[in-house]
């Protein structure tokens, strides 16, 4: 981090100003409340405390949906956007290179995901244990919060440089992008959607295979490769934008 001025910037603009904590703040306000009432609306009586069989999946798909939303958002540099110098001033009056620039965003991006999911970690640890969950799902679902913002995040540094004049333009694009990649894939296939894959993780079912013709793919196999595929063309496009942007 020494040698990279751009994610000094980040880290001194999100932490040491504390001009980013807005940002956990809200992922945690959204998720206690979503967790206290889903262990205690279903049952308000003395034997609440033994625990609501829903309450991981309800907690795990809230975090989820939170991190990656919070992801795309802070990748868009929608916090405190006028404490970021412009990336075209890193090239021209630091001479800093595209390669840097774009694995500061990138290294950002992923300490960020890292605090979220820290964040949540005690509360899917203690929703877990009130669930009598077991512990290898409770593991797999963290690092599925560390998974999915990542694949969906490099679309917010991607929008950042192509729109980085126009911040309405890219709050649109990732608010849309976002939304509608859920909406599309619970409409054409469930198992593609995080938080359809995600209940099924915890439920220990085995969602539908995908069939293409003769073919029969794993949902496992489809889904994974799907947004792998999505965050490697994120990562492309995110790289051609820094080289069509500021190369010039």
């Amino acid at each position: 981090m020494k040698n990279n001025p751009v994610l000094r910037e980040s880290v001194a603009v999100f932490f040491a100003e504390g001009r980013g904590f807005q940002v956990y703040f809200y992922l945690l306000v959204i998720l206690g409340p979503v967790q206290f009432f889903a262990l205690y609306l279903p049952s308000l009586d003395a034997q609440a405390w033994s625990g609501s069989a829903g309450l991981f999946k309800v907690t795990a798909v809230t975090a989820l949906l939170l991190i990656v939303y919070f992801a795309l958002r802070v990748a868009n540099q929608e916090f405190s956007p006028w404490r970021f110098k412009a990336l075209r001033r890193w090239v021209i009056e630091d001479s800093i290179s595209l390669a840097t620039i774009g694995q500061a965003q990138r290294l950002f991006l992923a300490l960020h995901v890292a605090c979220s999911a820290l964040l949540c970690a005690p509360f899917l640890i203690w929703a877990g244990a009130i669930a009598r969950t077991p512990q290898s799902r409770v593991a797999g679902t963290l690092l599925l919060l560390l998974f999915y913002p990542l694949m969906y995040g490099v679309w917010g540094l991607a929008a950042l440089v192509f729109w980085e004049r126009h911040a309405e333009s890219r709050q649109v694009f990732i608010r849309c992008f976002f939304f509608a990649l859920l909406l599309l894939s619970a409409l054409f296939y469930l198992p593609l959607n995080p938080a359809a894959y995600l209940l099924a993780f915890l439920g220990q079912q085995e969602p539908v295979a995908l069939k293409l013709g003769d073919w029969q793919l794993p949902a496992r196999v489809v889904h994974f490769g799907f947004h792998l595929l999505l965050g490697g063309a994120g990562w492309a496009a995110h790289r051609w934008a820094l080289r069509r942007e500021l190369g010039s």
